[in-house]
C-alpha cells in the first residue's frame, strides 16, 4: 500500500500539472485570439484604405476620361494614358456592358478571362460606364503578424510582452518544479506527524498504557493527538482502577468464602444449636458477598461513566429523612432541591449513614445546609473519629482503618463509592473532626 504522504504529494503534483497545462492552453489561446484580432484589424484598415483609394481613382478617372458620348478610340487612348500614369491595369465598359478599351497591362495579365473576374473590382460612373480595376491585396501572408508586431494593441506592453510558445512552456515547467519542490516538505511534515500518531496508537494498543503522542501545532492533527491523549489517559485510569478493583475484590472474597466453606464442612456433624449458629454465619457471609459484588459492580459502572444524567430534581431533605429513618438517625435542615441522579445520591447518603452507624455509635445526625454557593449534606457521628493522617485515605477503594475490619467488618468500598458519586455530580466529599468528638462527613454539591 502506498504511503499517505506519497498519495497526498502525488495528488498535489497532479493537480498542479493539470493547472499548468490548462493555464498554458488558456494563455496560448488568448495570444492566438489577440493575434487574429490584430490581423483582422490591420486587414480592415487596409481594405478600407483600398476602397478609399479605388473610389478616389474612380472620381479622378470619371473627371479625366472623355465623356461617354466621345468616340471609343478617344476613350481608349485616354484610358491607356491614365493606366500608365497610375501603373494600374484597367478596362472600361459602356453602359450596355460592351468593352470600350483595356490597358495593355490589363490585357497582358489576362484580366479579361472569366476566371479572373473575382479579382476585379468595378467602379460605376455616373453616366453608366464601368471601370474595371484589380482588387487591392490588403494583406499578404504574414503581413498581419508583422503589422501586429510593429503596432501592438494597447493591451500589450510591447512587441514581446507575452512569451512565445517555447518560453511559456519553460516558464510553466519552472513554476511546476518550484511549487512541487515547495509542497513536498509541507506534505511530508504533515504525514510524518500522522505516522507518529499511528505509532503511538499501535504502542498503546500493544499494552504500553503510558504511551502518549505529541500535541504540537494548532491544526487537526494536533487536535487528534490531544483527543488520543485524553482517551488514553482515561483508558489507563480505568484499566488501573479495574485491575486494582479486581485484585482487592479477589482478596476480599477469600475471607467470606473461606468462612462459608468451613461452615458448610461443619454443618453436617453439628448439633441443632450449632447448626442454627452456622446457618446465621452462612447468611452473614452470603450477605457480605452480595454487598461486595453489588459495590464492585457499582464502582465499575461509575468508573466507566465520566458523567451521569443530572436532569432530575432531587429533594435532598426528603431523601435524607427517608434514609436516616432506616438506621434510626435524625435529619434536619433546609428544604432544597439539586439536579442529579436520585438513585446514586440516595446510595451515597446510605453508605455514609451505614458507615456512621457501624463506626460512630448510635448518635448519628444528618444536616442539609443551603449556602450561597453550594449545598452541603453533613452526616455526623460521635464515634472515635478518624485520625487526621487517614482522612483522605479512607476514600480509597478497599482501605479500612487498622483494626476496624476485625471489629466492624465492611469491605472498604462504601466511602470510595461516595467520592465517585460526588465527583460525577460535580461535587466533593471530605471528613472533618466533629466538635465534642466524632466525625462529620461533608458531601458538597453545586447549586444548579
Amino acid at each position: 500500500m502506498r504511503s499517505l504522504y506519497f498519495r497526498i504529494y502525488l495528488t498535489v503534483v497532479t493537480v498542479l500539472a493539470l493547472f499548468a497545462l490548462v493555464s498554458g492552453w488558456l494563455v496560448q489561446r488568448h495570444l492566438e485570439e489577440q493575434r487574429l484580432a490584430a490581423e483582422g484589424s490591420v486587414r480592415e484598415r487596409n481594405e478600407g484604405a483600398a476602397r478609399d483609394r479605388a473610389e478616389a481613382w474612380g472620381d479622378l478617372l470619371e473627371r479625366a476620361l472623355p465623356a461617354a458620348s466621345a468616340p471609343p478610340a478617344e476613350q481608349a487612348v485616354a484610358l491607356r494614358e491614365w493606366s500608365q500614369r497610375l501603373r494600374l491595369p484597367m478596362a472600361l465598359d459602356d453602359a450596355k456592358g460592351q468593352r470600350i478599351a483595356g490597358s495593355e497591362s490589363f490585357q497582358r495579365r489576362e484580366f479579361d478571362s472569366p476566371a479572373m473576374a473575382p479579382r476585379l473590382q468595378a467602379i460605376r460612373f455616373d453616366d453608366g460606364r464601368l471601370l474595371w480595376v484589380p482588387k487591392p491585396n490588403p494583406m499578404r501572408p504574414g503581413a498581419g503578424a508583422r503589422a501586429a508586431e510593429l503596432h501592438p494593441p494597447p493591451w500589450m506592453g510591447g512587441p514581446r510582452a507575452w512569451p512565445n510558445g517555447l518560453g511559456l512552456a519553460a516558464l510553466l515547467v519552472v513554476l511546476f518544479m518550484a511549487v512541487a519542490g515547495g509542497a513536498y516538505p509541507v506534505v511530508r511534515r504533515l504525514t510524518r506527524r500522522l505516522e507518529a500518531l499511528k505509532q503511538g496508537v499501535e504502542a498503546f494498543g500493544a499494552g504500553a498504557l503510558h504511551q502518549r503522542v505529541a500535541e504540537d501545532g494548532r491544526d487537526e492533527v494536533a487536535a487528534v493527538g490531544a483527543s488520543f491523549n485524553r482517551a488514553a489517559g482515561r483508558i489507563e485510569t480505568l484499566l488501573r482502577s479495574h485491575q486494582s478493583l479486581l485484585a482487592n475484590a479477589s482478596h476480599e472474597l477469600r475471607s467470606p468464602l473461606a468462612r462459608l466453606k468451613m461452615a458448610m464442612a461443619m454443618l453436617e456433624d453439628a448439633t441443632p444449636v450449632q447448626r442454627a449458629a452456622l446457618r446465621r454465619e452462612i447468611e452473614t457471609n452470603v450477605a457480605e458477598l452480595d454487598a461486595l459484588v453489588e459495590e464492585v459492580l457499582l464502582a465499575s459502572r461509575l468508573d466507566a461513566t465520566a458523567q451521569v444524567d443530572l436532569q432530575d430534581r432531587v429533594d435532598l431533605l426528603a431523601v435524607a429523612a427517608e434514609e436516616a429513618a432506616r438506621v434510626g438517625a435524625s435529619a434536619q435542615g433546609a428544604d432544597v432541591q439539586v439536579r442529579g441522579d436520585e438513585r446514586l445520591l440516595r446510595r451515597a447518603l446510605r453508605n455514609l449513614l451505614e458507615n456512621a452507624r457501624r463506626y460512630g455509635g448510635d448518635e448519628v445526625e444528618v444536616q442539609v445546609l443551603d449556602t450561597a454557593t453550594q449545598i452541603e449534606l453533613r452526616v455526623c457521628d460521635r464515634g472515635p473519629g478518624v485520625p487526621e493522617a487517614y482522612r483522605q485515605r479512607i476514600f480509597e477503594a478497599f482501605f479500612r482503618l487498622p483494626g476496624h475490619a476485625e471489629r466492624a467488618g465492611g469491605v472498604g468500598l462504601g466511602l470510595s463509592l461516595v467520592r465517585q458519586i460526588a465527583e460525577r455530580h460535580g461535587g466533593t466529599v471530605r471528613c472533618d473532626a466533629r466538635d465534642g468528638g466524632g466525625s462529620c462527613f461533608v458531601l458538597q454539591l453545586p447549586r444548579r
